[in-house]
């Protein structure tokens, strides 16, 4: 799939898709150079890793790349535009961070970021809370941005890398609600 295949509106949700995540990476970044909390710094850091491969993702099928995904923890992109000599491009790509159910992506048990981690920390301050907090508020914002995408693109395999994204930013915001919760910091608690 090439790019001028592409409907306007898919073109534009993609541009907004690619606007989300540009200002996530960039909260993150920001973010965990201001928090006290050290486990949080590293969550944010991770987060943002998680962010980067969204965003290649966005980029890539921005391109004209097609996104294939495969079994394992391994993400296939295959282009079916062809290059010269009549090949198709193809690559693959290996996000780096944290994935649900505690696997890093080189299978190697990443103990500290399951939705499940224990977060109690007593360096915990209000500070960070308010952090977190907007971060929660802008994982609930792209979700449901994702969600809007899901259901306009024609191309099923793109559908299913943009719904895998969606479920990845859901994870992230349990991560940070579960953050909140066992630190009594989230809004709805008394």
């Amino acid at each position: 799939m090439n790019q001028n295949q592409l409907t306007q509106k898919e073109k534009l949700l993609l541009q907004d898709l690619k606007s989300q995540e540009e200002l996530c990476i960039k909260k993150y970044s920001k973010y965990a150079n201001e928090v006290g909390d050290s486990v949080l710094k590293q969550l944010f850091q991770q987060l943002r890793q998680h962010e980067e491969q969204h965003l290649n993702t966005i980029n890539q099928i921005m391109t004209g790349q097609t996104p294939v995904q495969s079994s394992g923890s391994q993400q296939n992109m295959q282009a079916s535009s062809q290059q010269s000599g009549g090949q198709p491009q193809s690559w693959q790509t290996q996000p780096q961070g944290m994935q649900a159910g505690g696997q890093s992506q080189s299978g190697q048990s990443n103990q500290n970021f399951t939705p499940n981690s224990n977060f109690k920390s007593p360096n915990a301050n209000q500070k960070d809370f308010d952090l977190v907090n907007d971060l929660l508020s802008t994982e609930k914002y792209v979700s449901g941005t994702y969600n809007t995408a899901i259901f306009e693109f024609n191309n099923t395999q793109i559908r299913q890398t943009l719904n895998h994204i969606q479920k990845e930013e859901q994870e992230h915001g349990e991560l940070l609600y579960n953050y909140l919760k066992q630190n009594n910091a989230y809004p709805l608690q008394a």
